[in-house]
């Protein structure tokens, strides 16, 4: 009975990891990278679109981004969207493509990066405990009903403390690694 609850769970767990793992993505480290603004609205004739659905996105050099619109019409509402974004860099538009060379990430942005992370991951753990304890409300209901015993309750509490702890885990393991890139110079 309790190990239905828990493997419920699971994907559940797993969409709240992949979530992290694209937010994560979009922070800044020492080095450019497409996920930096592929996620990017742009308003385009009255409609939002992610920045990916209108360039190709590349990084040529490590400091580097180079955004090269599929129609010439959006270089300039591209180059709005990025120049109220969060990378600390002016977008410079040139014949058919927009640059942005990244400045040197100084100790305030890796603070403020370091900050947002933090903050992410948090949003993740909090994801994974609103799930752990629809679960743990589940299992303690079918005790009450009669449908499961006090030791099934028990085990069903480890199981699925063990199956968060995993998850936490993988997530703090995440932080780690993003955390060591923020600090690269």
């Amino acid at each position: 009975m309790y190990k239905e609850e828990v493997q419920k769970v699971r994907p559940e767990l797993e969409k709240a990891l992949d979530f992290f793992k694209k937010e994560a993505a979009k922070i800044r480290t020492g080095s450019a990278s497409p996920s930096l603004v592929e996620d990017i609205s742009v308003d385009t004739f009255g409609q939002k679109m992610p920045l990916k659905q209108l360039a190709a996105i590349s990084c040529p050099e490590r400091k580097q981004i180079l955004i090269q619109p599929w129609d010439k019409s959006y270089l300039e509402p591209i180059a709005k969207a990025l120049q109220s974004g969060q990378l600390g860099a002016s977008p410079v538009v040139e014949k058919d493509a927009i640059r942005i060379t990244l400045p040197q990430m100084n100790q305030e942005y890796r603070q403020s990066f370091s900050k947002i992370l933090s903050e992410k991951a948090e949003q993740a753990r909090e994801l994974m405990r609103k799930w752990r304890d629809q679960a743990w409300s589940e299992i303690q209901r079918q005790v009450r009903e009669g449908k499961a015993g006090e030791d099934e309750k028990f085990k069903g509490k480890d199981e699925l403390q063990k199956l968060i702890d995993e998850y936490q885990g993988k997530i703090e393991s995440l932080v780690e690694v993003k955390q060591r890139e923020i600090q690269e110079v």
